[in-house]
């Protein structure tokens, strides 16, 4: 699994970026992804863990957790 820090999220729209803590390209995330219960949002600068996939337009992340 790959780790990074929430660069946004839009909370209203359900979808965001991740910055990569391999420094490779920013991840798209949708909150679909987000791997919790109730209403599914991210703050930013929250240190997440996730899979990658490649999404129509790049990298996106799967099955993501907060884990600080």
């Amino acid at each position: 699994m790959a780790t990074g820090i929430v660069k946004w999220f839009n909370g209203d729209k359900g979808f965001g970026f991740i910055e990569a803590d391999d420094q490779s390209a920013d991840v798209f995330v949708h909150y679909s992804a987000i791997q919790s219960k109730g209403f599914r949002t991210l703050d930013e600068g929250a240190k997440v863990e996730y899979d990658v996939e490649q999404g129509p337009k790049g990298p996106q992340a799967t099955n993501l957790t907060v884990i600080g």
